[in-house]
C-alpha cells in the first residue's frame, strides 16, 4: 500500500480529500487506497457509491480486506460509468456470451478433427485392402 502521497512529514491530501476539499487527517481511511496521484479512482467510486458510503464500508471491514474491497469498488464504479444500467453484470454477460461462442467453435473444431481422423483411418485401411499383396497376385494368376 502507498502512504497516500505523504512525503517526509509533508501532508499531501489523498485523492479523496482533494476531491472532497477537506483536510486529510493522518488517520484518513481513504489515504492508503486512494493516493493523490490516482484521482480518477476515487472520482468514479465517489460518483457511483458516494464518499459517505465508501467510508462506512471501509470502516466496517478488517484492514486486511480493505484493499480488495477498494479494488472491487473501483472496478464496479468504472463498469457502472461505462454502462449505467448493467454495470459489471453487463461485462460479465458479454464475456459469458463470448465463452459460449468459443466453446461452440471448439466443439466444432474437435468434431472436425475426429471426422478427419476417421476419414484418414478409413482411407489408409482402404489402401491396404485394395492394393493386392504378392500372394493374392500369385493366387489370382494361378487360376
Amino acid at each position: 500500500m502507498k502512504d497516500g502521497g505523504r512525503k517526509q512529514g509533508v501532508m499531501t491530501p489523498c485523492a479523496a480529500c482533494k476531491l472532497l476539499r477537506r483536510r486529510c487527517a493522518h488517520d484518513c481511511v481513504f489515504a492508503p487506497y486512494f493516493p493523490a496521484d490516482e484521482p480518477h479512482k476515487f472520482g468514479s467510486v465517489h460518483k457511483v457509491f458516494g464518499a459517505s458510503n465508501v467510508n462506512k464500508m471501509l470502516q466496517e471491514l478488517p484492514e486486511h480486506q480493505r484493499s480488495d474491497a477498494v479494488s472491487s469498488m473501483v472496478y464496479e464504479a468504472n463498469a457502472r460509468v461505462r454502462d449505467p444500467v448493467y454495470g459489471c453484470v453487463g461485462a460479465i454477460s458479454s464475456l459469458q456470451q463470448q465463452v459460449d461462442v468459443l466453446q461452440t467453435q471448439l466443439a466444432q473444431a474437435q468434431a472436425e478433427v475426429v471426422h478427419m481422423k476417421i476419414h484418414q483411418s478409413s482411407s489408409s485401411s482402404d489402401q491396404h485392402q485394395s492394393s493386392p499383396s504378392s500372394e493374392n497376385v500369385y493366387h489370382l494368376g494361378s487360376y
